[in-house]
C-alpha cells in the first residue's frame, strides 16, 4: 500500500468524523426531528421557535438525501483516488463551505426575532467557522493536486 501524505489524512479523518457527525445529528432528525432535540443535536421550537426549528428540519432532511450521500461517495473516491472524486467531493465541500455560513447569517438575523431564545451561542461560533475552513482547505487541496501546472 503506498504511503499517503498528511494531506491526504488531514482530508479524510476530518471528512468522515463530520459525515459520521451528520449522520448522527443531522440524518437521525431527519426522520424524528423531536429525537434530535432529545438527543441535543437540534434546537427546540420553544428555544428557536416553529420556523426556525422547520428551517433546520430542511437542513437535516437535505443532508440525509443528498449532502451525507455525495460527501461519502466523495470521500471513498477520495480514499481509491477515483478519477471523478475531485469533482464530486468538491461538490461536498462547497456544501461544507456553505452550511456553516447559513447557519451563523441565521443565528445574527434572528438574535431580536419574536419567539427566539436560542442564547447559548459559543459552540456554534467556534465548531461552525473550523468546519468552513477545513471544507474551503480540503477544497483548495484537492484542486491544488489536480490543477494542471503552468510552467
Amino acid at each position: 500500500m503506498p504511503k499517503r501524505s498528511s494531506r491526504f489524512h488531514l482530508l479524510q479523518w476530518p471528512g468522515w468524523l463530520l459525515t459520521t457527525y451528520l449522520v448522527i445529528a443531522q440524518g437521525i432528525p431527519a426522520f424524528d426531528y423531536e429525537l434530535g432535540v432529545s438527543m441535543g443535536t437540534q434546537e427546540s421550537a420553544e428555544v428557536i421557535t416553529e420556523v426556525g426549528a422547520a428551517f433546520w428540519y430542511g437542513f437535516a432532511f437535505a443532508d440525509l438525501v443528498f449532502y451525507i450521500p455525495v460527501m461519502i461517495a466523495g470521500l471513498v473516491g477520495h480514499l481509491g483516488n477515483a478519477r471523478w472524486y475531485p469533482v464530486v467531493l468538491g461538490a461536498a465541500l462547497g456544501i461544507t463551505i456553505y452550511w456553516p455560513i447559513v447557519a451563523l447569517a441565521t443565528l445574527v438575523a434572528a438574535e431580536d426575532a419574536p419567539g427566539w431564545r436560542l442564547t447559548d451561542l459559543n459552540a456554534y461560533w467556534i465548531v461552525l467557522p473550523l468546519v468552513a475552513l477545513w471544507a474551503a482547505w480540503a477544497l483548495y487541496a484537492i484542486g491544488a493536486g489536480s490543477a494542471p501546472r503552468r510552467d
